[in-house]
């Protein structure tokens, strides 16, 4: 059953969150465990009748491999638990707008819809610089939602760099 709205109780203040929100919320606690690694904090997760059948985040780092990137390792992981290369009824969700490799994937794996919380100016191929995933000389297109929970996905990058700034002036010091 869908639920476009989920009660949630912060403070003693009633907030309705989205179903989209929740499971962004999924994904920004993957980002967050990259971060713990000092992995750039992307998180993703695939829903699929409203269950989440894979969750992952950025191991570029940790697996030295260019590939590693959250949303494919996500993908990967929801066809080898339904045993199909096709997830045309689910949604991924991830923190920051997909990259071409990734966009790449989505359309393969025929993914129906792609929420994603910060836009990405360097690489974004969901919306900002193309759009891969609604170009329909493609043979598949999904449907894109952008900025779900953006600021604190933003924010999340954001300090992520400047940490990374903070801790090389202070060796070149």
């Amino acid at each position: 059953m869908f639920y476009p709205f989920i009660k949630c109780y912060r403070k003693a203040v009633k907030c309705r969150m989205t179903q989209d929100e929740l499971y962004m919320k999924k994904a920004i606690e993957q980002a967050r465990y990259a971060e713990a690694i000092e992995e750039v904090p992307i998180g993703a997760v695939i829903v699929l009748n409203e269950e989440i059948i894979a969750s992952a985040h950025n191991l570029r780092e940790t697996e030295q491999r260019s590939i590693a990137h959250a949303e494919l390792l996500a993908i990967d992981k929801a066809c080898q638990k339904i045993g199909s290369w096709r997830l045309e009824e689910a949604t991924l969700y991830v923190t920051l707008e997909p990259c071409p490799m990734c966009a790449g994937a989505i359309m393969l794996s025929r993914i129906k819809r792609v929420v994603y919380g910060a836009s990405d100016p360097k690489g974004g191929c969901a919306g900002t610089l193309m759009n891969l995933l609604d170009d329909g000389r493609f043979n598949h297109q999904s449907e894109v939602v952008s900025g779900v929970l953006e600021k604190e996905c933003s924010e999340l990058l954001s300090s992520f760099f400047r940490k990374i700034r903070e801790r090389k002036k202070r060796n070149k010091g």
